[in-house]
């Protein structure tokens, strides 16, 4: 992509400068008129619209209009991470590195000679607006209330705080996670990291389904994640956590879960399973077995430690993690939902090579219609893809 040059250049290097001094000093109940003042110096009316953590509608940042449905016309720069334009109005995707977080609107479109210009300055500004998104939402509570965090049961709150950014993607690997129902889950997580070669993913699910549920899930998360970054491997992980829930929940805490370490380099996949529903593995589209091969007891049961299995991965290959509460959601005629059509959905939403938000999104949206929005327990999906190239499906056009 050519750098703009001449007018294009010089609104660009101006409306991005409005928006880091603006942004610098402002709280993020600001960030809207930051964001507004950036283009009305520039001649254009700029909203921002973030996506609800449901991940079912698009409401705008301050009073400046109506939720849009994530299903509509407008929505496709979020659903597909590509700018649309709709009835002359360009709609852009906000991202903070591949981390969805909304649409920009921005009408009228920069009246610039060069299509490529226009296309290049609109996505360095929606870039910037996402990243200042992710950036100021910590510092205070505007900008995750607008997204739905003030209907969120205490036990929500606490795993949410808990959780990484729900998607990662970098040349070769990407992570992405879902938990459903987003205002209620209580007893579900998952985490990642990755560092060079080395990519870790895990998910848990603690016993229960209340607050008691969400503290057990927190420590079991935090321990993992403090043996993880002192290097420790999944054995060795996993022993922690044990120990800990042995020791302060008076051996009566316990949680299923799955430890991942995937080597990019070679593909190389490590797991570790402790009782925990066995993670599918997809290669061309189709289901092979499912990873099987090791298992131990829950964590907080101790006893003999699984050793760690291992599988050889392809380019392309996908790994799906799930909690029991996808594959064991019923409709009203009592019918699970599965794993068969859990892996038929990942095949079936990811053909058109969707982002990988974009098809965990849809499959949560399956399982909620399967259970006709009622979840009885639950839901979490997380999918790890990995291909040794850079892939243009999981990281915005």
């Amino acid at each position: 992509m050519e750098t703009p040059t001449g007018a294009a250049a010089e609104q660009a290097l101006a409306c991005l400068g409005t928006l880091l001094e603006g942004a610098h000093h402002a709280t993020p109940d600001e960030l809207a008129d930051v964001v507004a003042l950036a283009g009305r110096l520039q001649g254009w009316d700029l909203t921002v619209f973030l996506v609800t953590f449901d991940q079912r509608s698009l409401v705008p940042l301050g009073p400046v209009g109506d939720p849009l449905p994530v299903e509509g016309p407008e929505a496709a720069a979020f659903r597909d991470l590509r700018p649309v334009e709709v009835d002359g109005t360009a709609w852009l995707p906000l991202v903070d590195g591949s981390e969805r977080v909304g649409t920009l609107r921005v009408v009228p479109l920069p009246d610039f000679e060069d299509a490529a210009d226009r296309a290049t300055v609109l996505r360095w500004v929606a870039m910037l607006v996402g990243h200042l998104v992710a950036v100021m939402t910590p510092h205070g509570d505007a900008l995750s209330r607008a997204r739905g965090a003030r209907d969120r049961t205490v036990e929500a709150e606490l795993l949410w705080n808990l959780l990484p950014p729900l998607t990662f993607a970098a040349h070769d690997v990407a992570v992405a996670g879902l938990l459903e129902p987003s205002g209620q889950v209580a007893g579900d997580a998952f985490d990642y990291a990755v560092e060079g070669s080395t990519v870790d993913v895990a998910i848990f699910d603690g016993t229960g389904h209340d607050l008691g549920s969400g503290l057990l899930t927190s420590v079991v998360l935090a321990t993992y994640r403090n043996h993880r970054r002192r290097g420790d491997d999944l054995v060795a992980c996993a022993g922690a956590v044990d120990r800990v829930l042995s020791t302060h929940t008076d051996g009566a805490g316990y949680a299923t879960g799955v430890l991942l370490r995937l080597d990019t380099s070679t593909g190389e996949l490590q797991y570790l399973n402790a009782g925990h529903p066995h993670p599918l593995l997809l290669r061309h589209g189709s289901a092979l077995d499912p990873l099987t091969r090791s298992g131990r007891a829950l964590f907080g049961l101790g006893g003999r430690e699984a050793s760690v299995s291992r599988v050889q991965l392809e380019p392309g290959d996908q790994v799906v993690l799930y909690t029991d509460g996808v594959t064991e959601a019923r409709d009203e005629h009592g019918e699970f939902f599965g794993v068969d059509r859990l892996a038929a959905l990942v095949r079936k939403h990811g053909a058109d090579q969707r982002p990988a938000a974009e098809t965990l999104r849809l499959i949560v949206r399956d399982i909620v219609d399967h259970q006709h929005g009622a979840l009885q327990d639950d839901a979490t999906v997380v999918l790890l893809s990995w291909a040794p190239r850079p892939s243009v499906s999981v990281l915005p056009a």
